[in-house]
């Protein structure tokens, strides 16, 4: 019998394993590198916070002697103690809540309500209305502040919550938002519903915003934050210290106190505590919000 020689078995799968194993590395590389820069940007935005933090417990005559300091080793609240005892701090907590829910409120619905009629229903000159409407937001907010405080005041709504309110409704971007996802639901949905006899305002409330809760939930975040913050307008249009509120109210304080920075340190703690809990509470709502929206 002849011996037949067997030829050495080869792997035909190495070639195409290879790119594979480097396109891998390259995605693990990529993510340790996306989360090297997330925890960086992390910590700077914490560091602050955390020096307030460290500060605003401190003993006053330890700032002042050592303002730069992040420990101590008599911690104290008597920052806060003056705070509540100086100021009405709980009149301007709820000041700042009502008029942040009232202006959100008006804001999702007013800005909903126009986004739905540019994205989904059919009139003259709509395109020009929305580029009209985008123009808006290169008027800077304090060219209108005269005319709207006067406006109030012949209306008779300073030192009222409806004064800090009304003017803060308007909000351009949110319309943008709304309408970039309006846009990306089906058009054949819509035609549906009108062909079953629903009106623009049912279709509106019945179809289009049940399908719109991420995004409703993002501009809610976004617009309550940003008028929690809001301090220019507010300081204009009230006066009466128990109609502050919190970021106006906690500014005088500041005035009675001067310049001490364990007050001043309390009082950014103060207002930030609300923002804070509201992302970590939201912040999954805001993610999907920003996605549905289309904005990359």
């Amino acid at each position: 019998m002849t011996a037949t020689a067997t030829p050495p078995v080869t792997d035909r799968r190495a070639p195409a394993a290879a790119p594979r194993r480097r396109k891998y590395d390259a995605e693990r590389l990529f993510n340790r590198v996306a989360l090297g820069a997330l925890v960086a940007f992390a910590l700077l935005w914490l560091v602050p916070l955390v020096w307030a933090l460290a500060t605003s417990i401190r003993p006053a005559q330890e700032v002042i002697t050592d303002p730069t300091s992040w420990f101590t080793a008599h911690p104290t609240l008597a920052a806060y103690e003056d705070i509540f005892a100086a100021g009405k701090l709980p009149y301007w907590y709820a000041n700042s809540f009502i008029t942040s829910v009232l202006t959100t409120v008006l804001t999702v619905v007013a800005a909903s309500l126009a986004a739905f009629a540019l994205s989904q229903t059919r009139f003259r000159a709509r395109r020009a209305a929305f580029v009209l409407l985008l123009a808006g937001i290169m008027i800077p907010g304090q060219v209108l502040m005269i005319p709207q405080f006067l406006a109030l005041q012949a209306a008779g709504l300073l030192n009222t919550y409806w004064g800090v309110v009304l003017p803060q409704v308007p909000n351009v971007v949110a319309v943008f938002v709304f309408k970039q996802f309006f846009d990306g639901i089906p058009r054949e949905l819509i035609d549906a519903a009108r062909a079953d006899g629903a009106s623009w305002l049912r279709t509106y409330r019945q179809i289009v915003m049940p399908l719109s809760r991420p995004v409703v939930s993002a501009v809610t975040i976004f617009v309550f934050v940003g008028v929690w913050n809001n301090f220019l307008w507010p300081l204009l249009v009230v006066t009466d210290p128990e109609m502050m509120t919190l970021p106006v109210g906690l500014t005088s304080v500041q005035d009675v106190f001067g310049v001490p920075y364990a007050q001043l340190m309390a009082s950014a703690v103060l207002g930030a505590i609300p923002l804070v809990t509201v992302f970590l509470l939201f912040q999954r709502r805001i993610v999907e919000g920003i996605a549905g929206t289309g904005l990359k």
